[in-house]
């Protein structure tokens, strides 16, 4: 019974890790016309140990354009698919005013709100693999109107919010090795 009791305990340990608990990226089928670049990597490029755990841990710089019309506010998500216990997502930024096309290193816009991420925490969180190489998506979504979420939203709120309201959307991918 004791053995029996143990295995369950273990089955079920595995079966709740498997998943993590880890919200996944937005839903959203909205189309992939918005180009993201940035000037510290190029998509599918190695991301600088600047912007990560082994770094100074800051946010890179961000730049996009193709916005559609009727865009009436922005988001950013940024997460690791490759995470061991599912998606890890590494930053949420909501509501950026539609006329932003850019976001400087480390800065946020001031109008921005900030909602938690996978560590529970509602700022940047740098790239961090346990071990390999992971592909890190820094996704900028068109919305069709603000989100009106406040700082600090729980994750799935906001990723929900942001899937509801996407109206485009456009990815750069980094690597990060460890």
């Amino acid at each position: 019974m004791r053995l029996r009791l143990g295995l369950w305990t273990t089955v079920l340990f595995l079966t709740a890790g498997c998943g993590g608990g880890q919200a996944k990226e937005p839903a959203t089928t909205a189309p992939a016309s918005i180009t993201v670049t940035s000037t510290a990597f190029r998509d599918g490029g190695p991301i600088p140990r600047k912007y990560t755990c082994d770094g100074d841990g800051v946010s890179p710089p961000l730049t996009w354009t193709g916005l559609p019309a009727g865009t009436g506010a922005l988001a950013i998500v940024v997460d690791d698919p490759d995470a061991p216990r599912g998606t890890f997502t590494h930053w949420v930024v909501l509501d950026l005013q539609p006329t932003t096309a850019s976001i400087a290193e480390g800065q946020l816009p001031p109008t921005a709100k900030q909602a938690a991420n996978s560590a529970g925490k509602s700022a940047y969180y740098g790239p961090c693999p346990p071990s390999g190489t992971h592909h890190y998506r820094f996704t900028i979504y068109a919305l069709s109107q603000a989100t009106g979420l406040p700082d600090g939203t729980k994750l799935d709120e906001a990723l929900k919010a942001i899937d509801s309201k996407s109206i485009a959307r456009g990815r750069l991918t980094a690597l990060f090795a460890r």
